[in-house]
């Protein structure tokens, strides 16, 4: 299990400032307490620039790093960084575009799949701290009445928490159409925690009557432009996929792994973004808004109703979480360890969403770094 920890430095910076618990009084900031950004943190500027650290001055082992190599490049994977504290230490590409008319490379746009689900969480609450919206409020106050098929007292009890959680109660087995007709209910809004890319999906929707601005410009405003990523949503059937090169994806997790906080700025306050990426609900405890979390004790998958007990990640390090989708997009966080993993690329299993082969990809580095 890898054991890094944050520098002595920064815990020093965060004893000098007097920034313990006892320290926060009732009528204090809400920026007073909790996870802060380590004073070391690189973020890059807009553009091409991106500071990076040889592994050897960290001294991870090149021969393991050339394993994990090969074993990414033998899985399809077509972009993987790893970033120390906001910095560059792995970053390799591999086959070609989505097209296929090309090498694949830093500038080559691949799709999120369900890792942007976690943009869409990110969007939500930065609506919800602009007023625009209360995750409690029920979802027909943005879709109208009649937004699904349910009774108007089965509809009511939905609302944007149960969406972002996904124990909107709807039925899964619908597959990904939100039109009306197919969101039908199988439980309870909060009683069963299943995958659901409808009611997800809608969140888009959520957002857009509530701030009467279109989706994209919002995102693009409070969140894409902020850190510089480069990406657009593009809609394919019922699905909005969001498409970028994956450093894009890199800022993202840099952006999460500090809480919202971006070079000194706060996008997003650091209580709902840990709100985010904590347990949600107790019906899933590895599951968040919309990312998956690691050492809680137990988990599900999509498709099932099954509770398996253990970590989701067991190579891992217990504080991780991750924005993953389908046929291996991942990005993977330990905020502990200062560490962000982007992969994207073709499927390296049968499964539904991969989970071992990104905890092969914890256990090979491991096996770097230690």
């Amino acid at each position: 299990m890898i054991l890094l920890k944050r520098t002595i430095k920064g815990l020093v910076i965060l004893l000098i400032l007097g920034l313990s618990l006892s320290s926060c009084k009732e009528d204090d900031s809400d920026t007073c307490c909790g996870p802060l950004p380590a004073e070391e943190d690189y973020y890059p500027p807009t553009g091409k620039e991106w500071e990076s650290e040889d592994p050897n001055t960290l001294n991870w082992d090149a021969d393991s790093i050339a394993s994990l190599y090969q074993a990414l490049e033998e899985n399809g994977t077509r972009a993987f960084i790893v970033l120390k504290n906001g910095k560059i230490v792995l970053e390799n590409y591999w086959g070609r575009t989505i097209l296929g008319n090309s090498e694949f490379t830093q500038d080559s746009r691949w799709y999120w799949a369900s890792t942007a689900k976690t943009l869409t969480a990110f969007t939500v609450q930065k609506a919800s701290e602009e007023g625009a919206l209360d995750l409690l409020d029920p979802t027909s106050q943005y879709l109208g009445k009649g937004w699904t098929s349910l009774t108007e007292s089965q509809e009511e009890k939905i609302t944007i928490w149960h969406q972002l959680t996904m124990t909107a109660g709807l039925d899964d087995t619908k597959g990904d159409g939100f039109a009306t007709e197919n969101l039908t209910y199988i439980a309870d809004a909060g009683s069963r925690w299943s995958y659901h890319n409808a009611p997800y999906t809608l969140l888009e929707k959520v957002v857009a009557n509530a701030t009467e601005i279109e989706f994209q410009e919002y995102f693009n405003d409070k969140l894409q432009n902020e850190i510089g990523m480069t990406g657009n949503w593009q809609w394919s059937g019922d699905n909005h996929l969001y498409l970028s090169d994956a450093r894009s994806a890199a800022r993202f997790g840099l952006l999460m792994q500090n809480y919202g906080q971006w070079d000194g700025k706060e996008l997003l306050k650091w209580q709902n973004a840990e709100e985010a990426v904590s347990t949600s609900q107790e019906l899933n405890k590895s599951y968040g808004y919309l990312w998956s979390l690691n050492g809680k004790g137990s988990y599900m998958l999509p498709q099932t109703q099954i509770i398996f007990p253990g970590n989701l990640l067991p190579n891992a390090p217990e504080d991780t979480y991750s924005a993953m989708g389908k046929n291996g997009q991942y990005i993977s966080i330990s905020p502990e360890n200062g560490l962000v993993i982007v992969r994207f690329g073709d499927n390296p299993s049968q499964a539904l969403v991969p989970l071992l082969f990104l905890d092969d990809i914890w256990a090979k580095m491991d096996g770097v770094m230690n």
